[in-house]
């Protein structure tokens, strides 16, 4: 007779998933990340704690799925284009030109890997491991999933020193990736390495067969409804390249990963990516992580006296292997920048539980030590955030302009050097020199002339070096390809005129901000017949409609009823991510919440000084 399968422990799992980012927001601890929370959450209900669960055949599972999804996001999360070169240096506040980025991303991570080699050694040494190449991957590892979000969050993603930090975690992604896949075949015996290579050959034809139907007008039809082909090939893909990795006698979550960065590099829409990250980490990544906070035993591990110097050894050690490599950015940097990115660049997770659980299942390490590795994953990704925020000088990085390039002078844009804020934006046009202006425009303005709009040209130009392009030539068709090129590397808004809504749904789809000349003018007159105090605030000069983005962290949280700088200006709207959100009193601020507000120039000034 089948064994009857109890759902009970798995409700609780679930349950503990729910109502752990739940009780983060009430308690207002923010500072913790939701994962490391999980972990937590699955101490107080495991073994440590209430040992509420029971390990069975559904969340082992479920566990084991989340495990290989979230490989799959971790290669999805890395962006190919921060390895562009940066032709244009900017001077930093030191008086130095900046340092080329992937230069010397590559020479700081060669100095971590070496220096968590020797101190691995060190640890063997003195008896507290017996596998230094081993050590040194977990040593050397950087999460991209800690390090993504703190950039994004403090405003310095784009920043010289944040693309150094961001190269430098997507290199150590990678690169420990392999090596850990590399380490397990030789310490197994060696003698499935070539089919190492044969799972590599796969993946790359997999993205020449992946690229091939993406450029596919047939496939573009099934992309909708309920058929997502683009979503049914991701998961096939997944389980294709796991099921490969299995078979060459690799680990699984090489495969996963491998996936990941194969749909990276093919570029999906940003609905896409969405959708992965909500089933991802909605769904199965949470268990996986509840459950390695349920099978952890902090007591028994820290009745072992060795276990209990050796945390904060590795924390020593984790430290050291970052802070020490970072050191060479001193002839560009200050110290604080320094000390802060060393911290940051500490910050590791997910590569460490997986070599944690990998190293345990080969026996090149014992049970104690992988839950030591995995508290010790826990413990950084607390700390070193914290400290990153309070060393790292945020407001000399940040930047509070931002650089607008247009392409294409016409009546639409010549003025808009003269009308953007230039305490908020430093605006450059750009022209070809064969195309006259248009008739009435005059020459009074500055435009910056180009041979013409092919792509090389442009770059020789260094147009794409920007933080918002607006491209507005005369011509769809390049308007769209200048468009697509620019935000495949990486600039975050791209804004373009389209008059075709064909091309305008492409582009749409490729998170391009597309606008037409002629439906705007439509939508402005007939707002000015059905809603003219509407349209006042659209076209008027007083009272207009203003963005204001918050990015004070001591305002997080607080109520705008209480909030003390609203002077004579309204919010009329929210925008958070892809919420829109009508305000009342009780509404919390959030960091990068961008505010619609209307009122005096003056209000709209203090609002800004006080959130930015």
């Amino acid at each position: 007779m089948e064994e009857h399968v109890s759902f009970t422990s798995l409700i609780v799992v679930i349950l503990t998933a729910f109502l752990t980012p739940i009780l983060l927001k009430k308690l207002r601890l923010s500072i913790i990340p939701v994962v490391v929370a999980e972990i937590i959450a699955g101490l107080i209900i495991g073994k440590t704690g209430f040992n509420l669960v029971q390990p069975d055949e559904w969340i082992t599972i479920l566990s084991s799925l989340g495990f290989i999804f979230l490989m799959f996001l971790s290669g999805l999360e890395i962006d190919f284009s921060v390895f562009s070169s940066n032709k244009n240096r900017v001077t930093l506040p030191s008086g130095k030109v900046e340092p080329n980025r992937f230069l010397v991303s590559i020479i700081v991570f060669g100095f971590i890997l070496i220096l968590s080699f020797v101190l691995s050694w060190l640890l063997v040494l003195f008896d507290f491991t017996s596998n230094a190449y081993f050590m040194c991957l977990v040593i050397s590892t950087i999460s991209l999933g800690v390090v993504v979000p703190t950039l994004k969050e403090t405003g310095i993603m784009k920043s010289g020193i944040g693309q150094i930090i961001l190269i430098v975690t997507v290199i150590a992604d990678l690169v420990t990736m392999i090596l850990l896949a590399v380490f397990v075949s030789l310490y197994e015996g060696g003698g499935n390495m070539w089919l190492l290579l044969l799972l590599f050959c796969a993946g790359i034809l997999l993205y020449f067969i992946g690229k091939f139907f993406k450029q596919s007008t047939f496939f573009e039809t099934l992309s909708t409804g309920t058929v997502q082909i683009g979503m049914r090939a991701v998961f096939a893909l997944i389980i294709l390249l796991v099921g490969l990795s299995e078979q060459v006698g690799a680990e699984s979550i090489l495969g996963a990963f491998l996936a990941g960065v194969l749909v990276s590099l093919l570029a999906p829409n940003r609905e896409m990516v969405r959708q992965l990250d909500s089933f991802g980490y909605g769904f199965l990544i949470p268990i996986f992580f509840v459950m390695v906070g349920v099978e952890l035993d902090l007591w028994a591990l820290f009745s072992d006296p060795r276990i209990v110097i050796l945390i904060p050894l590795l924390f020593i050690a984790l430290l050291i292997s970052k802070l020490v490599p970072v050191l060479y950015l001193k002839k560009w940097f200050d110290w604080n920048t320094i000390i802060g990115s060393g911290f940051l660049l500490t910050a590791t997770l997910s590569l460490v539980v997986a070599a944690a659980k990998i190293g345990e299942r080969i026996g090149v390490i014992d049970n104690q030590m992988s839950s030591a590795l995995i508290l010790l994953a826990v413990i950084t990704c607390i700390v070193t955030p914290i400290v990153f925020k309070k060393v790292f000088p945020l407001k000399q990085v940040a930047s509070k302009t931002k650089k607008v390039n247009v392409i294409g002078a016409n009546q639409l844009t010549l003025r808009l050097p003269l009308e953007l804020d230039p305490n908020l934006f430093n605006t450059t046009l750009y022209h070809t020199k064969q195309e006259k202006l248009e008739e009435g425009i005059g020459t009074n303005f500055e435009v910056n002339e180009v041979d013409d709009y092919e792509i090389e040209r442009l770059l020789q130009d260094d147009v794409f070096n920007t933080d918002v392009l607006v491209v507005t030539t005369g011509n769809d068709t390049i308007n769209a390809k200048i468009a697509s090129y620019a935000k495949e590397t990486g600039i975050d808004r791209v804004i373009t005129r389209i008059e075709t809504s064909k091309l305008s749904a492409e582009l749409k789809e490729k998170d391009v901000e597309v606008f037409s000349s002629l439906l705007s003018a439509k939508t402005i007159l007939r707002s000015m017949i059905e809603t003219p105090d509407v349209a006042k605030l659209i076209i008027g000069q007083e009272n207009r409609l203003y963005q204001v983005n918050v990015q004070n962290n001591k305002y997080v949280g607080m109520m705008l009823r209480n909030f003390p700088f609203m002077g004579n200006a309204i919010i009329i709207r929210i925008f958070r991510g892809n919420e829109s959100i009508v305000p009342h009193g009780d509404t919390e601020l959030q960091l990068h919440d961008h505010l619609i507000v209307t009122g005096s120039k003056e209000s709209i000034q203090e609002l800004r000084n006080a959130l930015s």
